[in-house]
């Protein structure tokens, strides 16, 4: 480790002339050098022009100390790159890591304007799946001379790295977004690995339970995508995006098991399948194979969807994942 001396004196003559001995500085430690070419690597970055999922170039000036993020994704992002000081305000929606509760909140999907606005941000990362109902806030913050940089609604695995890329990007944490990304790769290499052990006799149908009223994953989804990539047959792959399909449809299709999404909204979600008229003889009614998972770490496209991914195979394939 190499050590930094400094003389206590105005000049080395001096302290010569008076009969002194040059005097230790604190030590700078590797990881304090480190921080500081971190930080000047950042800087020197700066100004940089990112494009949003809306195709609209933002110029970031300087490296963002206050940031608004408008979306639950954007937020555990921002977070795993290690940007949870830097953020000021989040979304009503924002639950995970559990410093958003000391964060202001900014609203949901018609987020308050004059909020944001008061909280001075350099950045806002707002959302695409907002869609119509954020233009006219994004504008107003725009017109107020705020960056406002929308993030990709994540389709797919692919479409979730670009979101971690884009965020790294926009504040300097490009070193830390390609250390994400190959971490989330890993992870879903690991999955796919044990998954490659069940053999074609034994791969189980799911249905995918958004909601209640029967919203699920079909084809073109990122949970599709980890339902191939568990050995899972998703029942609803015919349908295209997040349809809303009717209780015969689901019966028909006969699930091994159901998978519910929503279990902590609702009271008593398992038991509520269970007992559904006429769906007695599906199979993951009759065999009881009806399960809660995790909705924020299977529906959010961020660093914890790996997590998700092995929370629905665990729940498939209890024998094979959950050991």
């Amino acid at each position: 480790m190499k050590k930094t001396w400094m003389t206590l004196g105005l000049s080395a003559a001096l302290l010569a002339g008076c009969g002194s001995e040059e005097a230790d500085a604190p030590e700078t430690t590797n990881e304090e050098n480190a921080t500081e070419e971190t930080a000047t690597e950042k800087t020197a970055a700066f100004p940089v022009t990112v494009t949003g999922a809306d195709d609209q170039e933002v110029e970031v000036e300087a490296v963002p100390k206050r940031i608004v993020t408008l979306a639950p994704s954007n937020t555990e992002i921002a977070y795993e790159l290690g940007l949870g000081e830097e953020i000021v305000g989040v979304s009503d929606n924002d639950t995970y890591p559990e410093d958003v509760q000391n964060k202001e909140k900014v609203g949901g999907m018609e987020f308050n304007v004059e909020k944001i606005i008061s909280l001075e941000p350099d950045l806002v990362l707002a959302h695409d799946s907002a869609g119509a109902a954020a233009e006219t806030g994004v504008q107003q913050l725009r017109d107020a001379g705020i960056d406002v940089l929308i993030i990709n609604n994540a389709d797919s695995i692919d479409q979730m790295y670009k979101s971690v890329e884009l965020i790294g990007e926009a504040t300097g944490t490009t070193a830390e977004a390609e250390t994400e990304v190959e971490e989330l790769k890993a992870g879903f290499a690991a999955l796919e690995e044990k998954a490659a052990s069940i053999k074609d006799e034994d791969v189980k149908s799911v249905f995918f339970e958004v909601d209640p009223t029967l919203y699920t994953a079909g084809n073109g989804t990122f949970l599709n995508e980890i339902f191939d990539l568990v050995n899972v047959e998703n029942t609803m792959a015919d349908q295209e995006g997040w349809p809303q399909v009717t209780e015969e449809a689901v019966i028909e299709k006969n699930p091994d098991v159901i998978l519910l999404n929503y279990g902590s909204y609702v009271e008593n979600a398992v038991d509520g399948v269970l007992t559904r008229e006429g769906w007695e003889n599906v199979n993951a009614v009759k065999n009881k194979e009806v399960v809660e998972v995790n909705a924020d770490i299977t529906s959010r496209t961020g660093p914890r969807l790996v997590e998700g991914a092995e929370s629905i195979a665990e729940a498939v394939y209890p024998d094979v994942f959950a050991q």
